[in-house]
């Protein structure tokens, strides 16, 4: 699912405007996006926790030489689901 397809859903679901879902969803994300850019944590009960953090510098290698490059320290958003969305996920695995 595209973010179109995303907003399209939000909008059937909400009764609401394509136009309306649309800015809706941008607002979300623009929240969410500040929210990570200012180094909090987004925690949406039942769904998961979004979450800042760093990745320490390392060494990689270049695929097609294979010689060694240095990959710089950076940071990078984790999402780790919520109870409820594991469950949902694992739901008739045994």
């Amino acid at each position: 699912m595209n973010k179109s397809e995303l907003s399209d859903s939000i909008a059937a679901g909400a009764d609401i405007s394509k136009t309306k879902s649309d800015q809706v969803l941008d607002s979300i994300l623009s929240i969410i996006e500040r929210q990570l850019g200012e180094n909090d944590s987004v925690q949406l009960s039942g769904f998961g926790s979004f979450v800042v953090k760093e990745r320490t510098a390392r060494v990689g290698r270049n695929p097609k030489t294979g010689e060694p490059i240095q990959i710089a320290a950076m940071l990078t958003v984790r999402f780790s689901p919520g109870k409820a969305f594991k469950e949902e996920l694992n739901h008739g695995i045994d």
